[in-house]
């Protein structure tokens, strides 16, 4: 994985989460009644237009490469803990894609030994693509839905900010705010909570907008590791409420279950600002 991953894949990711993101638009308003998965969360038709477009160009892209999409979890393949997969969310943030919000996502993740190593993340609904591959770098990309990366009109690289003296910015959940991170987050005099769906969370605090994500509640691993390479390229990091760093394995359902975890930007921050992480 580490040899055949450079720009020229990313690249290729970019041009295929731009094409996933342009067919989630493609859904026309009156085609986006939910129906219900098994673990009671919403699935649409734009869910799996996504996933369709995804499925069939990682197949081609990257073949004989394992997959693991949220769609498609009851078939996904076994793997070795030190496997090289790809993890999908075709549409992460299904809730605020019905409620109307701009903030929903498409994100893909390459993993290797355990962490993701790249990661793309589109924002339809923004024309914003934000992507990196660890160890080189981030960047946030102004482009139309269904354009490949040689069409941005920008791209900027990203990088996470030094953090606040006071006045933390923290990136939340709309939907899935709980008790202990509110609890984790009275640690932090002055604290600001900017809320939103999905990955872009990650995306906040990987150019510079928060300072800090924490999830103390349950999430699966497709909907965190591609905003963990992009927020990882950028200079920050993912770890356990415990400050190990975040790992990945594991290809049933359960084993995806991720119990908790803190996205922090300036790492240097972290050392002494776990007290309310448990």
């Amino acid at each position: 994985m580490a040899a055949a991953l450079d720009t020229a894949l990313l690249d290729q990711l970019t041009d295929l989460a731009s094409r996933a993101a342009a067919a989630i638009l493609a859904i026309a308003p009156s085609d986006r009644s939910p129906r219900l998965k098994a673990d009671q969360s919403p699935v649409t038709a734009a869910d799996e237009a996504a996933d369709a477009v995804i499925a069939e160009g990682l197949s081609q892209l990257l073949p004989g490469l394992p997959v693991i999409s949220e769609e498609r979890c009851p078939d996904a393949p076994a793997l070795a803990p030190d496997a090289s997969f790809a993890l999908v969310d075709p549409l992460d943030g299904t809730r605020e894609f019905l409620a109307g919000r701009d903030e929903y996502t498409v994100n893909i993740a390459l993993v290797s030994g355990g962490y993701p190593v790249a990661g793309v993340i589109a924002v339809p609904a923004r024309s914003l693509i934000y992507r990196g591959i660890v160890g080189v770098g981030a960047e946030r990309l102004r482009l139309k839905p269904g354009q490949g990366p040689a069409n941005a009109r920008e791209a900027t690289p990203i990088r996470c900010r030094a953090a606040p003296r006071d006045g933390v910015i923290a990136a939340v959940s709309r939907s899935h705010l709980d008790t202990a991170t509110m609890d984790f987050l009275a640690g932090f005099p002055r604290a600001r909570q900017v809320a939103a769906g999905s990955s872009l969370k990650f995306c906040c605090v990987a150019e510079g907008s928060a300072d800090i994500y924490p999830r103390l509640a349950p999430v699966y691993a497709w909907d965190a590791a591609a905003g963990h390479a992009v927020l990882a390229a950028a200079g920050g990091a993912v770890l356990t409420p415990q400050g190990t760093p975040l790992r990945y394995s594991g290809s049933t359902k359960a084993g995806l279950l991720i119990p908790a975890f803190i996205a922090w930007g300036d790492q240097t921050f972290v050392a002494g600002s776990r007290q309310g992480a448990g």
